[in-house]
């Protein structure tokens, strides 16, 4: 069965590119364009998408305040904010509204295909370049939160890579354990914390100073 998805995004020849591009991409569906911010609320109404593409600069309606309404009629709403901006004033509005993913426009586009799929699936999507920034940024100006005293030691490893950016996958290949073994971890650190995915755990770990 397909991924049924919509993008949102005001220039059209972007929109159209990337519309090209994903109806080449096997099992992924494009079942509605949306020119701006409004069009695209409407539309997630009327289409129930798999997930959104927002852009985040448009006319009439901001893809941040897209998301954000999109996620309060629909809190099971999947969107993939995808722009050129990596910068802490434009990622942390996004994902505060409700994004589950960030991705930069100039990325490979077999990532973003790639990403598509994992966030469907139920796996939040950071590239690795807006955790980078989001970690120079905040580092130092962070309130450090009771709760990390409950995670273990390895547990604040796990946490340090997923605000990093990496996936189950690659957090098993760097602390020499095993994928079914993170994800564990991952439950219990979202548990512990009280979050509810790993977008904010994401956010969590970057706010209170986790880094390499």
């Amino acid at each position: 069965m397909s991924i049924r998805i919509l993008v949102a995004d005001d220039h059209h020849i972007v929109r159209k590119g990337l519309v090209l591009f994903l109806q080449t991409q096997k099992g992924l569906e494009i079942v509605g364009e949306a020119e701006n911010g409004l069009a695209a609320v409407e539309q997630a109404r009327d289409l129930e998408p798999d997930i959104i593409l927002m852009d985040l600069s448009m006319p009439v309606m901001d893809g941040v305040e897209a998301t954000r309404k999109i996620r309060e009629e629909n809190p099971a709403a999947k969107i993939m904010i995808l722009t050129s901006f990596s910068d802490k004033n434009h990622v942390l509005p996004a994902l505060e509204a409700g994004a589950g993913g960030y991705q930069l426009k100039d990325s490979d586009p077999d990532k973003l295909v790639e990403g598509i799929h994992k966030m469907v699936g139920g796996e939040n999507q950071l590239d690795p370049k807006i955790t980078s920034q989001l970690l120079f940024h905040l580092q130092g100006k962070q309130e450090k939160h009771s709760s990390l005293e409950e995670l273990t030691a390895r547990e604040k490893e796990v946490l340090i890579e997923i605000a990093n950016g990496k996936s189950n996958k690659e957090i098993a290949a760097a602390l020499f354990i095993t994928e079914k073994t993170v994800k564990t971890h991952v439950s219990n650190i979202l548990a512990k914390l009280n979050l509810q995915d790993r977008t904010q755990a994401a956010l969590y770990a970057v706010r209170n100073g986790f880094d390499r």
